[in-house]
């Protein structure tokens, strides 16, 4: 007998899941357990994996930058733990994404369209390398979102031509290491150019991932890490999605490049990373192992399936509902009650003019594949930074009456689905999942349910 109550408390369980693995990835808490001060000894690394120990008593100044969404939590807490011994300090953050410093200068800037803040941010940014010196430590803050947080346009190349190709790579379904090989090699500030700018400076680098595999080089388009592509992979990408019409001043950068008129960013074993310490300090899997501790708290079978999933948002969506209805079936490949959980980020191509996000996209094509299914089941997908795309909701939940509620409210999930337009169904149907900024990012979190 089914319990007309059921499903409430299912999207109950799987928010509180959710939000568990949000907490985990918190900058602010990220930061402070790895950096700790004992005296003037600064160590780098956990309890029980101590990573590099620097003696502050070497350095005459301390500087911080970086960018990205969940940068201003970090440098908060940077502030509480070394307070007065930081010299000065610029980051660039999501317009929200923001906090209370005393000695950081925050600004905030467009993502992910980057826009004329981020280019003051990045020049002010730039400026503060450019001067230090030997006996200088770096802090540099990086997460999820720098890439577009830290624009500065190469060459001849202007705001606005960065603009029109940014959108045009998010409009094809480029990946995120696709499109920050591209953002290297038309910027001065990533793929290791930070390195170079601010030699022989030391520099402690601290992120928290957002894309798959926890590549350093791709997180934020690596400012401080050895760079792994080239000019001519940024030329591949663009004729890979058939991009070739885009701006001149573009297009002659990267040829020029590709020519040898221009020097390559920095790769592995340049000299101007012998005083540069790079750390992942927060990840996606760290959020998964959170909310499995959770859903096992709420008493679920719980299984991590990957924290590395990515490819086209609807066929993805395609695989997890198939999980799900074999829980169903056979109790494969755990029974019910059964949370499954997987992260990573997905790419939507878009087709259509309507609003939405991956994580919506996601759950409108699970809620297809749902209908018909007993109601006790429920997907939820959600990105951790409280943004989908250019959304005020992280995502959205779904279950086997999801169609039915659409179709009440004069609404056909098919269409919605090939007009990109997943926010203004759920809308409709008060199934998105709203939980405003968080401060964090480390790509998504989905999480299915079945009782």
């Amino acid at each position: 007998m089914e319990r007309p109550d059921l499903l409430k408390e299912m999207r109950v369980d799987a928010e509180k899941i959710f939000l568990a693995a949000v907490a985990r990835v918190n900058p602010y808490e990220a930061l402070k357990r790895f950096v700790h001060l004992e005296g003037r000894k600064l160590i780098l690394g956990y309890e029980d994996r101590q990573e590099t120990e620097l003696d502050l008593g070497q350095f005459d100044g301390i500087v911080v930058v970086g960018g990205g969404k969940a940068t201003a939590p970090m440098a908060k807490a940077l502030e509480d733990l070394l307070g007065e011994k930081i010299r000065k300090g610029v980051i660039s953050v999501k317009y929200g994404f923001t906090e209370r410093l005393s000695f950081i200068e925050s600004i905030e800037a467009g993502h992910p369209i980057p826009d004329q803040n981020g280019v003051a941010a990045t020049r002010k940014i730039l400026d503060i390398l450019k001067d230090a010196e030997e006996r200088d430590l770096i802090f540099s803050l990086i997460s999820g979102g720098g890439s577009a947080l830290l624009p500065q346009p190469a060459d001849e190349i202007t705001l606005q031509e960065k603009q029109a190709i940014t959108k045009r790579l998010l409009e094809c379904g480029a990946t995120i290491e696709e499109i920050n090989a591209i953002r290297k090699h038309i910027s001065a500030s990533k793929g290791g150019q930070m390195a170079r700018l601010s030699y022989p400076a030391t520099a402690v680098n601290l992120m928290l991932s957002d894309v798959i595999g926890d590549r350093m080089d791709v997180i934020a388009s690596g400012p401080f890490v050895p760079d792994l592509s080239t000019f001519e992979r940024a030329w591949e990408i663009i004729s890979k999605y058939g991009l070739e019409e885009i701006p001149l001043s573009i297009r002659k950068h990267l040829r020029m490049g590709m020519e040898r008129k221009l020097p390559e960013t920095p790769k592995k074993g340049d000299p101007v990373f012998e005083r540069v310490h790079n750390f992942i300090i927060g990840s996606n899997i760290l959020a998964l192992e959170a909310a499995k501790s959770e859903a096992e708290k709420l008493r679920y079978r719980s299984l991590i399936l990957s924290s590395t999933i990515q490819g086209e948002t609807k066929e993805v969506a395609r695989v997890h509902t198939a999980i799900l209805k074999e829980v169903l079936a056979s109790g494969q490949p755990v029974p019910p009650p059964a949370c499954i959980i997987s992260g990573g980020e997905t790419t939507v191509t878009i087709r259509g003019n309507g609003l939405g996000g991956r994580n919506q996209e996601f759950c409108l094509a699970a809620a297809l594949d749902l209908g018909g299914l007993p109601p006790r089941v429920l997907v939820l997908s959600g990105g951790t930074d409280g943004n989908d795309g250019p959304t005020p909701a992280a995502g959205a939940m779904v279950d086997p009456l999801t169609n039915e509620r659409g179709a009440k409210a004069g609404m056909d999930a098919s269409s919605y689905l090939e007009n990109n337009d997943s926010y203004h169904f759920f809308e409709k149907t008060d199934e998105l999942l709203v939980t405003g900024p968080t401060n964090t990012n480390v790509m998504d979190v989905r999480i299915m349910l079945a009782r």
